[in-house]
């Protein structure tokens, strides 16, 4: 079922006195403000690539039993080595 379809069943729901329409979340009940405290001091690094490198990634990350993000930050610290710089990964991110 399509986003809109849902809101709309909802909707139609509360407008017949089912269940309620729910309230709107605050600030600090949307998922974006529970993760930010976990991201507090860090910055957001992205990029456009093909499904192909997303999927690699997550099978990578899969068998080696960490997370997209930790391959990600030692991608980035070899980069940097091979640059000539220090690495400023954290290991596990």
């Amino acid at each position: 079922m399509a986003k809109g379809n849902a809101l709309q069943a909802v909707l139609d729901r509360a407008k017949a006195g089912g269940d309620p329409a729910p309230s709107p979340a605050t600030p600090a009940e949307t998922p974006a403000a529970k993760a930010s405290g976990a991201r507090q001091g860090t910055k957001l690094i992205g990029g456009h690539f093909p499904p192909e490198i997303s999927t690699q990634l997550r099978i990578l990350a899969a068998e080696g039993g960490t997370t997209v993000q930790s391959l990600l930050a030692e991608a980035l610290d070899d980069l940097f080595v091979k640059k000539g710089r220090n690495r400023v990964g954290r290991g596990s991110v």
